[in-house]
């Protein structure tokens, strides 16, 4: 997925052409909370790093945050993935397909972000699902729920005529060999449109690394300073000047790269295209 930050676990092993392709939904259920007791959402970091790790053993193929639109992949749509138990000589539920491409969404339910609870993952902004159901649609996979879209936790587990006859999308909760609840809910799928779209927001394209210079003045900069601070990344210690490009910029622009799960060299403050481009700094 040309989005998505690349955690390759290696490992690879096919799919089966001789089913239909399919996806299946997941939703990363990684706390209990209720609505007397909302608990804040993980860190995408958290999770991209339990899966490098100790969860490689339950690994999918994408992490998706639709709070920020970030991707992470950890196997190619090629290959399988670890995400849904497989019955050792039964449907192979991690490969019967022609691909078998599996999403984790970063949710659980009452879940809490920048101070609102989200009850399920439809009503989060789902950033980033046009890109993703794209994407996936460009593998074979159609826009279609054999077993019905899910709006509960609840499990509806496929017959295996079905499951061995239809591809298209299946939650958790559809697996054959399971008995997961997950995702819930999921967004409805993006129509392709047929005609000219109408003109939305404009946003400021990336202008290069070397545009981010200690005292460069530019509304680019006001912009991104106001971005920033709207995405709960304000680690400024002044409103003055917030045209000019300064270490208060560096700290909060560091505090956005970690929040989309950048690390290391690539958490520096400086502004890259990726965190560009997912920021949405509006056009000046």
């Amino acid at each position: 997925m040309p989005q998505a930050l690349k955690v390759d676990l290696g490992d690879h092993a096919p799919c089966d052409p001789g089913f239909p392709a399919r996806a299946i939904a997941h939703i990363t259920a990684d706390e209990e909370a209720t609505a007397e007791a909302p608990l804040n959402l993980v860190p995408f970091a958290d999770l991209k790093s339990f899966f490098k790790g100790s969860g490689r053993g339950q690994a999918p193929h994408i992490l998706w945050d639709p709070f920020t639109g970030t991707f992470a992949q950890f196997f190619p749509a090629t290959s399988r993935s670890k995400a849904v138990f497989d019955k050792d000589g039964g449907f192979r539920t991690n490969r019967s397909g022609k691909v078998v491409i599996q999403i984790e969404a970063l949710f659980f339910p009452h879940c809490r972000v920048n101070g609102q609870v989200f009850v399920k993952l439809v009503d989060t902004p789902c950033k980033g699902w046009d890109v993703l159901n794209a994407w996936i649609n460009s593998w074979g996979v159609p826009n279609s729920w054999p077993m019905g879209r899910p709006t509960s936790l609840s499990r509806n587990t496929c017959p295996a005529a079905k499951w061995k006859s239809q591809g298209g999308w299946y939650a958790h909760a559809h697996v054959p060999e399971n008995d997961h609840v997950d995702p819930g809910s999921w967004p409805s799928f993006v129509s392709q449109p047929h005609e000219p779209t109408p003109v939305g927001p404009r946003f400021e394209p990336f202008p290069g690394t070397s545009f981010f210079r200690t005292g460069h003045r530019s509304p680019i900069i006001a912009g991104m300073h106001t971005r920033l601070v709207a995405e709960d990344c304000d680690r400024y210690t002044s409103d003055t000047g917030i045209d000019v490009w300064g270490p208060g910029d560096v700290r909060s622009y560091a505090a956005w790269q970690q929040k989309l799960g950048l690390e290391g060299s690539a958490a520096d403050g400086v502004p890259g295209r990726f965190s560009w481009d997912r920021l949405g700094v509006p056009e000046v």
